[in-house]
């Protein structure tokens, strides 16, 4: 059995540090482009067993997992497009945990992965129109009691993909599914 850190944070937690360079800044538009099509070619053909197969011991399941990036990723859209519009707008935070629980958690991925290609598709013309300002712009969480910049939440959603797509892809490995 592995450290269950080590499932739980397959790239390691998310990293804080200085503000973005320019070519950080790229690197993550590119991760967060990728992230639809890179799920999909992973996911999108494999049976229910598979999807409903914990990533680790008392984790959330590919199904719900696939789900939930869907959710945030939506959720992360709508809050870099209140930091453009507004002047550091206090966000909406939800219980992820329990959106996970809902039953729309249970359908197949096809609807996630479609959602997120579009959503992906129209966040990353925001993002990649952003300027050195822009990225300054920011928007509090409440629920971490944090004030984030949009260049934060780049890096994080970055992050936050590739957390999750290797979450999945490491179950796949440790089961032979690749």
């Amino acid at each position: 059995m592995q450290d269950l850190d080590a499932l739980r944070y397959p790239i390691g937690a998310m990293p804080v540090g200085p503000p973005l360079a320019s070519d950080q800044t790229q690197a993550y538009l590119a991760d967060i482009a990728a992230l639809p099509q890179k799920l999909a070619q992973l996911v999108a053909q494999w049976p229910d067993d598979r999807l409903d197969t914990p990533y680790r011991p008392e984790g959330w399941t590919v199904r719900q997992v696939v789900h939930h990036v869907a959710d945030s990723h939506m959720n992360a859209y709508i809050r870099t497009k209140l930091a453009l519009t507004e002047e550091n707008p206090r966000i909406s935070p939800y219980e992820e945990g329990e959106w996970a629980k809902l039953p729309d958690a249970k359908l197949p991925v096809a609807p996630s992965l479609t959602l997120l290609a579009a959503l992906h598709k129209r966040w990353v013309v925001c993002l990649e129109a952003l300027t050195s300002n822009d990225l300054r712009r920011t928007y509090y969480h409440p629920g971490s009691d944090r004030t984030f910049a949009l260049a934060d939440v780049l890096a994080l959603y970055a992050w936050h993909g590739e957390h999750h797509y290797q979450h999945i892809s490491r179950l796949a490995e440790r089961n032979g599914w690749t």
